[in-house]
């Protein structure tokens, strides 16, 4: 799909092929426990409702939900003492990389990120590096083809969107201001269109393409050690991979 780098998509079947699902359940399980700490009920905390659907489209068990709502609630006990920070850096070749993380200690966090850039050839940086070269923004998927991006222009006219993405799996990704999120996706699902996913994305104004496969390598190598690591929740990038590069 245009706009989004290979990364995602070698992550998403790398997901797969991996099985990492204690890792994700516990990483969406954070997600969840920090938006519970805006109040417990999904029907009136939009973020909440939305790391809950995340949760159920990866397969997370209800019980682990329950948990992790009650774990930001403070339901039954304290509430978990999570903090969300925002890193930027840079990988080989300069390619830009912000991660999100879910942290209950920041310089523990900081640490393990400045090893891994240091390992695989980047650098932790400053805050705002590197944000400059995102948007930040609304990004909702739906199930929606060639034959019908007629209709979804239509629709997108009385919605606030800033444009859409047709890819070639039968889904398309509409795109819209960063505050929009919940009623672009409750628009177009009014309009009868199928929402698959919804989320805030840092999406690249730019992209940079290496110039050798072992500058990518290490690219690649960078983003999946960093994945690994507990605390981190999301990595955004700019790094474009060829396609005649084979990882």
């Amino acid at each position: 799909m245009a706009g989004h780098s290979k990364w995602s998509q070698i992550k998403r079947t790398k997901a797969v092929v991996d099985a990492k699902r204690g890792a994700v359940f516990t990483r969406i399980g954070r997600e969840i426990t920090v938006a519970a700490r805006q109040g417990a009920d999904p029907n009136g905390n939009f973020q909440l409702r939305t790391a809950i659907a995340k949760a159920k489209a990866a397969g997370v068990p209800a019980g682990n939900i329950e948990r992790a709502i009650a774990k930001g609630s403070g339901q039954g006990g304290e509430a978990i003492k999570l903090e969300s920070i925002r890193y930027e850096g840079y990988g080989p070749g300069g390619v830009a990389v912000l991660v999100e993380a879910l942290s209950d200690n920041r310089n523990r966090t900081a640490a393990e990120l400045r090893l891994a850039f240091s390992k695989h050839g980047g650098n932790l940086g400053e805050s705002g590096c590197v944000s400059y070269l995102f948007q930040h923004r609304s990004e909702v998927r739906i199930e929606a083809d060639a034959e019908r991006e007629e209709a979804l222009l239509e629709s997108l006219l009385s919605l606030e969107a800033d444009g859409y993405e047709l890819g070639d799996d039968g889904q398309a990704l509409v795109h819209g201001p960063f505050e929009v999120l919940e009623s672009l996706q409750n628009g177009l699902r009014q309009q009868s269109w199928q929402v698959q996913e919804w989320t805030h994305a840092w999406h690249p104004l730019t992209q940079v393409v290496p110039q050798d496969p072992d500058t990518t390598r290490q690219c690649l190598k960078l983003l999946e050690a960093l994945e690994d690591l507990d605390d981190v929740n999301s990595i955004s990038t700019n790094l474009e991979i060829d396609d005649a590069f084979v990882p």
